[in-house]
Parts: C-alpha cells; sequence; structure tokens
C-alpha cells in the first residue's frame, strides 16, 4: 500500500506531468492500493484557507471537493489513529513540518510505502517511492 504526501497529491491532481513515470503509474495501477491521510487533507484545506495554494473545486466546498475526487480516483482515506500519536514521542527530529512527521507515523504504523520527493522524508527508516 501507498501513502501520497500532500505535494504528491496534489501534483496528481494538477500537474501529474510533475510526477517521475513511476509515480504516475504506481498511483494509476488500479491493482494496487493507494492511501490518502486526513492529515494531507487537513494539510491541503489549511492552505487553500491560508492563500498558500488554490485548488478548482468545480464549485464545490474544498472538503467535499477533495473527498469526492478521492474516492472517484478509488483512493483509500487513512483515520488518524491513536497509534501513531504515540509514535511522535520516539519519531526523530529530522524534519520539523508537522504534517510530514505525522505522515512519517503513519507510514511506520501502518507498514505503508510513502509517495514523496522530498529528501528529508526519505532519512527516516521507512519504504518511500520516488524516482
Amino acid at each position: 500500500m501507498y501513502l501520497l504526501d500532500t505535494c504528491t497529491l496534489l501534483w496528481w491532481l494538477a500537474e501529474p506531468d510533475r510526477l517521475p513515470p513511476k509515480v504516475r503509474d504506481t498511483i494509476s495501477d488500479p491493482a494496487i492500493a493507494i492511501v490518502v491521510s486526513v492529515v494531507t487533507l487537513w494539510e491541503v484545506l489549511v492552505k487553500v484557507r491560508l492563500g498558500k495554494i488554490r485548488i478548482r473545486t468545480e464549485g464545490d466546498e474544498p472538503y467535499a471537493f477533495l473527498v469526492k475526487t478521492l474516492d472517484a480516483s478509488g483512493f483509500e482515506r487513512r483515520p488518524l489513529l491513536e497509534q501513531d500519536l504515540r509514535h511522535l514521542t520516539h519519531l526523530p527530529v529530522l524534519h520539523r513540518d508537522p504534517f510530514d512527521r505525522m505522515l512519517i507515523c503513519q507510514a511506520i504504523e501502518g507498514a505503508l510505502t510513502l509517495v514523496t520527493p522530498d529528501p528529508t522524508i526519505q532519512r527516516y527508516p521507512i519504504r518511500t517511492l520516488w524516482v
């Protein structure tokens, strides 16, 4: 199972050519489970509200648009679990972004491969995908 980080999800939705071919192929393969965390949805909504990013919502409010788009893509949504939060106390502070740190914990706790271009995330003992 593959967990998309925030920039990967945004590029997949709006600029798929920014993704490496292997990443595009993995995400588009219907036989592969793709997971999007509620943490990613939270980060997107915060950035939309702050005006840091814009997404075309086709008339829907941003959250409804994201959920509808994820469902149409066949992506699973992963909630934030207590075990993910507990893992934060053991996670080395290589990365300061709280959203990314939570995704790292979810990848560890869920045995998920994190799809990310972030070289700092790739320093953690998790499986990542980016070519």
